[in-house]
């Protein structure tokens, strides 16, 4: 099992969703912690993967080492969705 962590970042952006996006992300975010890297997961790079939920992106890193997932970004996909993720960790 991993310890999933938010930064304040993804904190902040999933507390401002709907009720039926945040119970499908938290779902999602709960998941991580029995499986990491699940079916449909993409490596960015590095550490750094992304998963989707939807039109929403789950931005976060993985450190076996620790047993720690980060989750760093919660955004809808738009063209500036990846830029800068290395900076979020």
């Amino acid at each position: 099992m991993h310890k999933v962590e938010l930064t304040l970042r993804a904190q902040h952006e999933l507390d401002k969703l709907g009720r039926v996006e945040f119970e499908r992300i938290v779902a999602v975010i709960r998941a991580l912690e029995a499986n990491p890297r699940p079916l449909g997961v993409r490596k960015l790079r590095g550490p750094i993967y992304r998963i989707r939920v939807g039109d929403w992106r789950i931005i976060y890193a993985v450190f076996d080492k620790d047993r720690l997932v980060i989750v760093g970004k919660i955004a809808r996909r738009s063209e500036d969705t990846y830029n800068k993720v290395d900076r979020l960790f």
